[in-house]
């Protein structure tokens, strides 16, 4: 009697090798999908540094009240996106000045007097305190924003995108409260 072969319970599969055609064209489709990738990481970087870059010009002077000339502002009148008021220093070798010049979204009511400090060199104030800093970083906050959906249309980053919105939003929800 012969002898039987032990029955195998697993299958043998034949592994067929995929044409060249086909093995260029995941290639291709692979690099194209890295290169949207890398693509949409650029583009939500590049809003990032701008709102970073446009933050900073009226953030620094703040943040870094140090050394700069410090005093108050009394709100005037408000025309277009600047409210203007005589200023006081508070001391230092700054002087009292007729009019100085303040972003109207960042000035309180008209009569109310606000903390300011002076861009070298100009008459135009910038708020200091809680309430100026958040204001200053308003393009921030909208950069944020902006590349949240970049992140989450463009690299399918939905939680990143998620907390990179919220960022945003809240930055710009302090502001509101701020001012």
């Amino acid at each position: 009697m012969p002898k039987s072969s032990p029955r195998t319970t697993s299958r043998t599969r034949t592994v067929k090798k995929r044409s060249r055609t086909r093995r260029l064209g995941e290639s291709a489709y692979g690099l194209l999908l890295v290169a949207r990738m890398g693509l949409m990481a650029a583009l939500a970087l590049l809003l990032l540094v701008a709102g970073v870059w446009t933050s900073w010009h009226t953030a620094q002077y703040a943040m870094l009240v140090k050394g700069r000339e410090r005093g108050t502002m009394t709100v005037a009148d408000c025309r277009d996106d600047r409210c203007t008021g005589p200023y006081t220093s508070s001391g230092g070798d700054g002087r009292r000045r007729a009019g100085v010049s303040l972003a109207a979204a960042a000035a309180p009511g008209e009569g109310e007097q606000v903390e300011v400090v002076l861009k070298p060199g100009t008459d135009r104030a910038v708020r200091t305190g809680p309430g100026g800093i958040l204001h200053a970083w308003v393009p921030f906050a909208g950069s944020l924003l902006l590349a949240a959906l970049v992140v989450a249309g463009g690299m399918k980053l939905r939680r990143t995108a998620w907390v990179m919105g919220l960022l945003g939003a809240v930055l710009l929800g302090a502001t509101f409260a701020a001012l």
